[in-house]
């Protein structure tokens, strides 16, 4: 995959992790039935982000030293 596409998409995950964040912070701590589908959707992307970032660390180029 090109840098570039990791990239753009580990952009987009991110974005997508804030605002999942943002609309679970809004459902506030009581019980809402929304709750439990945005937590396994944010804990999923955020798994997809991790996994993307550390794709893009590895196809960096190593400084020569």
């Amino acid at each position: 995959m090109p840098i570039r596409y990791l990239a753009q998409e580990l952009y987009r995950l991110t974005k997508k992790v804030e605002e999942l964040e943002r609309r679970l912070a809004a459902l506030g701590s009581g019980p809402n039935p929304e709750r439990g589908s945005l937590e396994i959707e944010l804990f999923q992307t955020k798994k997809e982000r991790d996994h993307v970032r550390q794709v893009l660390e590895s196809k960096k180029e190593k400084p020569l030293v």
